[in-house]
């Protein structure tokens, strides 16, 4: 069993600082809002213009266009699962004024803010090669700002405080998402593509008489916005090469503290013990992303074409999963002090795989024989929120134990390496579940089995992992803690 955090009247004791934190999380904020933003709506905005081209815009084709959005939306993360390894090596070795991440941060957003807006414009033109050229640039620039931007929370952080920390950097990440969220519930996509009324009074359904190009213009704009702003605010409030020189007796401090199974060391090869660590922490990470990325890809569709309902409904559901995560978020540091981080993964494995098995007897019962009903039963909100809690146990302790395995001079390389098993996993997951989709015996209502089916293998997976006994450490709490200095 894992030893406790010890309170300890001593000042030499490690002390996360909070207002520094809470400025690096408004990277996070820009990675969220926009990926809220692009998978909210890019799976949907695709799944429209395949069927256009496809089947001529009619009706009832939708499901049989999944596939190819499932290996569109792959293609970005495939695109991720090289490219964040390598930005993530580069900026270990970079050496500048403003730092070693700032520079990639700086470029990555920049170029994301300006062709993110194309996205919605391209399909509003009905051009299908310009809004995947779009997404694709902006795959590629925010995984140039993606991996350095994460990576300067451990650069920063002593290896103890970590969890804590990332649960702070999360919520920012969270807030961004529902900023974005709430800006899609104002400008609905269902209303862009919905019923159009004709001369007679009648509603003509699925029309390509488009509505108002705000409508799906606006939350593209507003995000792009947004990240621009959080990279100003990290820029002039984070002084990379200031800041590591204040911290490095912190910092070497912490490395004396590790939950690694064996010490690093630079100058020899990684430990087989802290090998076989990482491997299954990663391996087990895969799976869970196989089940919340797939889940995350088609609940959009779920919701319009299974449920028939707004995605209006969806957009709520979304911010109830939020407000759940960032619940977990706040507690997840501090019930990880406690039993470790282990078993607070596990528990959030457990707790997610609860809502899974809910909205699986959901289907089987509300639900049998009234999908497409036009409405979005509130159980669903209850799931979710289960689910954001749950998966947020998860993330607030996985990525601190992954860096966990390596000294400060490989931080960028190793979140590469955690993202690389997220992206594999996103890379696959949507290819999978749109080929499910094709067959006539599988439908929509598929998701929570597949959900199950992911989550249960990581699960299993994860319970492999080394829980690692620490000697008793002086770790500040309360107000203490909470050096607020720059």
């Amino acid at each position: 069993m894992a030893n406790k955090e010890q309170t300890t009247s001593s000042h030499s004791g490690l002390k996360l600082n909070w207002k520094r934190t809470f400025l690096i999380g408004f990277a996070f904020f820009g990675i969220l809002l926009l990926w809220q933003v692009y998978d909210s709506w890019c799976p949907t905005l695709l799944t429209q213009l395949f069927n256009k081209y496809i089947y001529h815009g009619e009706a009832g084709h939708e499901e049989d266009v999944q596939y190819l959005v499932g290996v569109m939306m792959a293609m970005d993360n495939l695109a991720a699962l090289i490219l964040l390894p390598i930005f993530g090596h580069l900026s270990d070795k970079t050496h500048t004024k403003i730092g070693k991440r700032m520079p990639y941060i700086l470029v990555g957003t920049f170029v994301c803010a300006i062709a993110f807006p194309f996205i919605p414009l391209f399909f509003h033109m009905n051009n299908l090669a310009g809004t995947i050229a779009m997404m694709a640039i902006v795959v590629t620039f925010a995984m140039m700002y993606r991996n350095p931007a994460v990576s300067l929370m451990p650069d920063m952080t002593p290896k103890p405080l970590r969890s804590k920390a990332n649960g702070i950097i999360n919520i920012m990440g969270y807030i961004g998402g529902a900023f974005a969220t709430v800006v899609g519930m104002v400008f609905v996509l269902s209303e862009y593509l919905g019923t159009k009324k004709t001369g007679d009074g009648s509603f003509a359904p699925h029309t390509w008489q488009y509505h108002n190009i705000w409508a799906i213009e606006a939350p593209f704009l507003i995000a792009s916005v947004l990240m621009v702003i959080s990279a100003l605010v990290l820029f002039f409030n984070i002084r990379e090469n200031e800041i590591e020189k204040e911290m490095a007796p912190q910092m070497a401090e912490g490395e004396k503290m590790s939950e690694a199974a064996a010490p690093t060391d630079d100058d020899k090869p990684m430990s087989k013990e802290n090998r076989v660590m990482l491997l299954l922490i990663l391996v087990a990470e895969f799976f869970w992303f196989m089940a919340d990325n797939g889940i995350g890809t088609f609940m959009g569709n779920y919701t319009v074409y299974y449920l028939g309902a707004s995605t209006r409904s969806n957009m709520i559901n979304t911010i109830v999963g939020g407000i759940g995560s960032v619940i977990g978020f706040a507690l997840g540091g501090i019930i990880a002090s406690k039993i470790g981080r282990k078993w607070t993964l596990l528990s959030g494995l457990g707790i997610t795989l609860l809502g899974y098995l809910l909205w699986l007897i959901l289907n089987f019962t509300v639900l049998k024989g009234s999908a497409g009903s036009g409405t979005f039963p509130w159980e669903i909100y209850v799931i979710w929120a289960i689910k954001g809690f749950g998966m947020s146990l998860v993330h607030v302790n996985s990525y601190p134990m992954v860096v966990e395995l390596c000294s400060t001079k490989k931080i960028g390389r190793f979140t590469g390496y955690y993202y690389a098993s997220s992206m594999a996993a996103q890379t696959v997951t949507p290819c999978l579940l749109g080929l499910l989709l094709l067959s006539p015996s599988i439908h929509f209502g598929f998701l929570p089995i597949y959900a199950l089916c992911c989550l249960s293998v990581s699960f299993l997976v994860f319970l492999f992992v080394k829980n690692v006994k620490l000697e008793k450490t002086s770790i500040k709490k309360g107000l203490e803690s909470m050096d607020m200095d720059d």
